[in-house]
């Protein structure tokens, strides 16, 4: 029997607010061997693509809200595009950053935010966090900047990007709430739903899957612990061949009702497991991380309203 053919075209999208480290990632995959080009307007890039008939030529391309004719929908049009090319390994890197970090990183440069040229830089990051919102929630690889230096950028993208040395299987685990959709780019999906849930227990109700007492509440359910040892096991028989066949990464996907208690408890449980496994493992909580933007942006308003006085 033949191989599958493998993916030949490595391209990576970095994007993330103004500030996170957008450009400072585009030089470290440099480093890994990419060819990188910043601020190409959206439109010339499936065509620059096209005519590129290298093989095994990775490609890193920074986008941000400075490119002739952005827009958030193009973006993810794009990712979704590139995607769906045979033998091509799409991927969108977002570099995200806390507020008062971004703040004091524009203070210490005295630099105009390039969304609020004539305004305090707040004013455009406020806005930037806003617009890019969607984007975020889209990413594929997700990576907080705020407190890592450039050398913990460096290894956190190796991880994931390093085409210059034998690279392990990166394994992303996440948890999401059914009613938002499935999150894109996953291989895996198992559903969560028939688990006792404790949404209904008004002292759980406001707790997430990463409290405890969350976490014990679920497993009481006759059936979580059958269930949870079945979906490591196969996991654990589909990895290495992932891995064989040379696939850079996989991601596996828990999702509940509302993406709070049972799915994060599942992801929290398989992500520690898969580590203790030895597999290079990232966990995200899509609807957690939904919740913070929603506390973000309370405290953008808050700040936009002390500049303002």
């Amino acid at each position: 029997m033949n191989a599958q053919p493998k993916a030949t075209n490595r391209i990576v999208l970095v994007t993330g607010p103004s500030g996170a480290g957008r450009w400072t990632a585009i030089k470290v995959l440099e480093d890994f061997g990419y060819e990188t080009i910043d601020n190409i307007p959206l439109s010339l890039i499936p065509r620059m693509i096209d005519t590129d008939t290298s093989a095994n030529r990775p490609l890193a391309i920074g986008i941000d809200a400075r490119n002739r004719d952005f827009s958030v929908d193009g973006l993810l049009q794009l990712h979704q595009l590139l995607k769906q090319r045979p033998q091509t390994e799409a991927t969108l890197l977002y570099l995200d950053c806390d507020l008062g970090v971004l703040v004091r990183r524009y203070s210490e440069t005295r630099r105009r935010h390039p969304l609020a040229p004539d305004e305090t830089p707040v004013d455009g990051i406020g806005r930037e966090i806003a617009l890019l919102g969607d984007v975020r929630s889209a990413a594929d690889v997700l990576v907080d900047t705020s407190h890592l230096t450039v050398h913990d950028l460096k290894s956190e993208l190796s991880s994931w990007f390093d085409v210059t040395r034998a690279q392990n299987l990166a394994v992303s685990v996440q948890s999401f709430s059914y009613k938002r959709g499935l999150p894109q780019g996953l291989d895996m999906a198992f559903d969560c739903r028939f688990l006792i849930n404790p949404h209904w227990e008004p002292d759980l109700r406001p707790l997430t899957g990463l409290d405890q007492e969350v976490q014990t509440y679920v497993a009481q359910d006759e059936r979580f612990a059958e269930f949870l040892q079945k979906v490591r096991d196969l996991v654990l028989f589909v990895l290495p061949a992932c891995a064989q066949e040379g696939k850079a990464h996989f991601s596996v996907g828990f999702g509940c009702t509302g993406g709070k208690h049972r799915s994060v408890t599942l992801a929290e449980k398989v992500s520690a497991g898969l580590a203790q496994d030895g597999w290079q493992v990232s966990i995200r909580h899509r609807e957690l991380e939904r919740r913070g933007n929603a506390n973000l942006a309370a405290r953008i308003d808050e700040q936009l309203g002390r500049v303002s006085e």
